[in-house]
């Protein structure tokens, strides 16, 4: 006998499965269209449109869900995240001007260096906590800087320059002017990286983290290997903060110490705090905002920087836990699978 209760609840999960899926399709095609839309109201007065939503915009929010790993997901301040964003610029640089090697085939191995450096950060600096380790990132981060700034071989305070450029795909040219093609590309990587997030979210790892998050002591009294977690969480961010900066070297075709500073990681920890920790989907509205609006403004000169930090004073003290909070969106899943 079919149970009627049962049956119509299967359509309705399958009926929302369906929608959920429409409605990502059509969001992702709209983000995708974005590039086209440089002639309305998104335009930037000084800046080219569509190199702003390269960057800092797409780089941003690829970042900031690296980072959100590390702090959102498992609560550890991480005030070095640009040494790996460096990382993987300086192995694309590197190995793009000295070796026959092209972006793609570069891609996976700034990938692996950046985890690597992550693997050697953790190991040491997650047996502290609070403040210590923010202490211990904000130092490594500096030290990956003054090693690029007094290293020969990574070019000095000059950088390095000629870093070639992706080599086609399905026939499109990448070009330093080449805008769309590399806008599209990093947003495949943050498809790829929310896809990730999502997944490790869902299973032991993701709860083992917001278990770290909420209470480590009482996350190792019930048996989880916090230390083991703590690690995975530094070596994942590192991966992708290593991609995007492979992709970033590839595209601006020159690097140097200057472009990864203290203020970078500052930016991207905004980000991740603006827009609601824990929550990907708060913390990407966070990188745009934060990302494009210091160009949309940039017609107020000096002015802007003032406008700029005015907007986040304000905002984060009518809005503590950021634009997107997680509680709030906890308790409106809940609040859902209760009906």
């Amino acid at each position: 006998m079919i149970n009627i209760r049962d049956k119509g609840a299967e359509i309705w999960e399958n009926s929302g499965k369906t929608g959920r899926v429409a409605i990502a399709t059509l969001s992702i095609a709209l983000v995708a269209s974005l590039p086209f839309m440089g002639g309305t109201i998104l335009n930037t007065p000084i800046a080219s449109y569509e190199s702003v939503l390269v960057y800092p915009i797409a780089m941003f929010v690829l970042m900031a869900i690296g980072l959100n790993i590390v702090i959102g997901k498992s609560g550890l301040l991480d005030l070095g995240y640009v040494a790996f964003f460096a990382i993987g610029a300086y192995t694309m640089g590197l190995l793009g001007t000295k070796t026959g090697l092209n972006t793609w085939e570069i891609l996976p191995i700034g990938i692996a260096m950046s985890m690597f450096a992550g693997l050697v950060l953790g190991v040491p600096a997650l047996k502290l906590r609070g403040d210590y380790l923010a202490i211990i990132t904000l130092g490594f981060g500096e030290i990956v800087r003054i090693v690029a700034l007094n290293l020969g071989a990574l070019g000095r305070s000059e950088g390095i320059i000629g870093i070639p450029t992706p080599p086609p795909i399905f026939g499109v040219e990448f070009s330093f002017d080449s805008h769309r093609i590399y806008y599209w590309t990093l947003l495949i990587m943050i498809l790829f990286a929310i896809w990730m997030v999502r997944r490790l979210s869902a299973r032991r790892a993701g709860r083992a983290w917001e278990s770290i998050r909420q209470d480590e002591d009482v996350a190792e009294l019930l048996g989880v290997p916090t230390f083991r977690y703590k690690i995975w969480a530094f070596v994942l961010g590192a991966s992708v903060g290593g991609a995007a900066g492979v992709i970033y070297a590839s595209k601006t075709l020159f690097i140097a110490p200057d472009n990864f500073t203290l203020q970078i990681s500052i930016l991207i920890l905004a980000c991740v705090v603006f827009g609601g920790m824990g929550n990907i989907w708060g913390v990407i509205l966070g990188a745009v905002v934060l990302g494009y609006l210091p160009d949309r403004i940039r017609f107020l000169s000096e002015a802007r920087l003032l406008v700029f930090g005015l907007v986040l004073v304000i905002m984060m003290n009518l809005r503590p836990d950021g634009l997107l909070p997680r509680k709030k969106r906890e308790k409106a899943i809940e609040k859902k699978e209760a009906k």
